[in-house]
């Protein structure tokens, strides 16, 4: 179980990290939180991401960093998913968030019953 637990939480650290600067800094991120109608929390959101992706790097030293840090990335994304839905998103559209808050979701129940 040990492994899942790395997999998910690099596969986590590196997707976050490419979806943190591309909110950034992407052309194509303007327009979609153009569209959801949030334009002004988008830096947030990427950098919120961003140090969701550092914080998961972080917990390599500091385990229990990953209750706090994956939570919140779960957090996120189930927001990200009641915005997509809120808006009328197709299903293809809401994966990435839904798999994104699952398996963060994983790295705090997998941390905290001990299965890490």
């Amino acid at each position: 179980m040990d492994l899942l637990f790395q997999i998910v939480r690099i596969v986590s650290c590196v997707a976050f990290l490419i979806y943190g600067l591309a909110c950034v800094s992407g052309r194509s991120m303007v327009a979609e939180f153009e569209r959801f109608g949030l334009e002004r929390f988008r830096v947030m959101t990427g950098a919120l991401e961003v140090l969701g992706a550092l914080g998961l790097l972080a917990s390599y030293a500091f385990p229990v960093l990953v209750v706090v840090v994956a939570g919140g990335l779960a957090l996120l994304m189930l927001l990200g998913l009641l915005t997509r839905i809120r808006i009328g998103e197709r299903l293809t559209a809401l994966l990435p968030a839904f798999v994104l808050m699952i398996a963060n979701g994983y790295l705090v129940a997998a941390y905290l019953l001990g299965l890490a």
